[in-house]
């Protein structure tokens, strides 16, 4: 769709009432082209650390963008142009995507590979219907790869298998918004998994709001997750709530504190106690009730230093321990962190540095049904014991085209998420803070990319691994190809309701 000023100017009211807009899915393949503007510093985030945005607040940020000479100007007019939206009070669309999508391991993640892969059929169907401030939005996709996904939660027999990709109504207004459904989602700087939220995972059904604005607002997510059986046979329940408080001092200045819970057990209710988004629930629930939830509580912050130089960080607490040497507790702290640096390169690229921390206990607890994963697959970051430290350049090619070359080494000790947590007794100076056994080091060179051309979308990445210390053996290394594609064409149709 071309960019027209009219279009601009028919939106703004829509943009000022609050109506209700889908989220850009974290796998839209325009996606890379907004963040590359925002990293430069030519539009302001919608929403710092904080992943996916509502398409009208990303549309409202590329309408504030001074285009006159800036160097990216025909970006912003083509995503100005690709999100524009239907200012009708209903509205529908139907889009309808077909393509192929091949790997070289079955699970999505390049850095810990597995399960095999091959060529194979994939489709999407994605509804929408808006009716003033409510929106709905379902996403099935038939993905026959997910079969080959150690990853995934569902079936592995069949030869045809899909997921809701997306489903779930949103209610917007001005000063607050809920949502009722499944989507990805990310809290943390870009280019790697968040600590307590990201797309790792695959996303589970899930009930969440926020209140405030822009500047100053709460959020709270609460999810039922998968159940579990214990060594009796008795069913386990589990469940998860987040809440984060951000505000926004100024446009160069976003801070944030939040907590997340996982709690579990035979017979388990969701208490309200643990749901509720205005209580601090390490004060009120671990040392105020008892403790019987595995509680993490964190902070982030993205500050632009400079006119081009953006810093973020996200730190995260699981349990610090200050080992009494006449205790039988010496287990190690647990916790997690990002630090990232970014800003605009030459005259159209950008560039960005990270680097990442998570504790070889991180993630884990006493009772192993409140580890921070569902089904087996870590909720935020996959993996604890480990660390990551990335340099990533993006360049933007033609139209809304990316490329993404990168370069990183990642240390991973031996713990993981579905070892059982260490008794108190044994563990007693026998696990370090970080590196569990023999830490295998992977060394990563890479380029991917992304596009979308009229009815065209792809995103591509091939990489290849210089291993050492494969499978933590001392000694043995292996040199490994990785890379993955997708590309489709769509059709899309939509207009307004009588």
């Amino acid at each position: 769709m071309r960019f027209s000023p009219a279009l601009v100017l028919l939106t703004l009211p829509a943009l000022v009432q609050g109506q209700a807009s889908p989220y850009v899915p974290l796998d839209d393949p325009r996606l890379p082209a907004f963040e590359l503007l925002v990293s430069r510093g030519e539009v302001r985030d919608p929403s710092p650390m904080v992943r996916p945005f509502r398409r009208r607040d990303a549309l409202a940020a590329l309408l504030e963008a001074d285009t006159l000479g800036a160097p990216l100007r025909r970006v912003i007019q083509a995503l100005r142009g690709a999100w524009i939206q239907d200012t009708a009070t209903a509205r529908w669309s139907f889009e309808a995507r077909g393509g192929v999508d091949d790997a070289s391991n079955g699970n999505r993640d390049p850095l810990h590979p597995a399960g095999d892969a091959e060529l194979l059929p994939y489709g999407e169907l994605t509804g929408t219907l808006a009716v003033g401030p409510l929106i709905g939005v379902t996403r099935p996709a038939i993905e026959p790869r997910l079969t080959d996904d150690p990853d995934w939660p569902g079936r592995h027999d069949l030869k045809v298998v899909g997921r809701m990709a997306e489903a779930y109504l949103s209610g917007q207004w001005k000063y607050g918004n809920f949502f009722l459904g499944a989507m990805d989602r990310q809290w943390g700087p870009g280019m790697t998994p968040g600590i307590p939220i990201s797309a790792y995972a695959y996303p589970r059904t899930e009930f969440a709001f926020q209140v405030g604005t822009p500047k100053l607002n709460l959020t709270a997510n609460s999810a039922q997750l998968t159940d579990e059986t214990d060594s009796l046979g008795a069913r386990v329940h589990r469940y998860w709530f987040a809440h984060r408080l951000s505000v926004r001092p100024s446009e160069r200045l976003s801070l944030a504190l939040w907590e997340t819970t996982i709690i579990g057990g035979e017979d388990r209710e969701f208490d309200g106690r643990w749901r509720n988004p205005l209580s601090v629930l390490l004060l009120s629930n671990q040392y105020g009730l008892g403790h019987d939830g595995n509680i993490m509580v964190g902070a982030d912050v993205s500050w632009w230093a400079s006119r081009t130089l953006r810093l973020e960080g996200q730190f995260a607490i699981d349990d610090i321990n200050y080992p009494d040497p006449d205790s039988d507790d010496q287990t190690p702290s647990r916790y997690a962190f990002t630090v990232a640096a970014s800003g605009p390169l030459a005259r159209t690229m950008g560039w960005k540095a990270l680097y990442t921390q998570a504790s070889s206990l991180v993630l884990r607890t006493f009772n192993s049904y409140e580890t921070y994963a569902d089904a087996g697959t870590g909720l935020g970051l996959g993996f604890p014991d480990r660390d990551q430290l990335s340099l990533f350049v993006t360049v933007p090619t033609s139209g809304l085209s990316i490329l993404t070359p990168e370069l990183t080494v990642q240390r991973q000790g031996e713990g993981d998420l579905d070892d059982p947590y260490p008794t108190v007794d044994a563990a007693a100076g026998n696990v370090p803070t970080l590196f569990i056994g023999t830490v295998e080091t992977t060394w990563r060179a890479a380029l991917g990319g992304t596009g979308s051309r009229g009815n065209f979308r792809g995103a591509w990445n091939v990489g290849v691994h210089y291993v050492q210390d494969a499978d933590h053996v001392p000694g043995r290394s292996r040199t490994e190809f990785q890379g993955r594609i997708r590309v489709t064409i769509g059709i899309a149709t939509g207009g307004q309701l009588p």
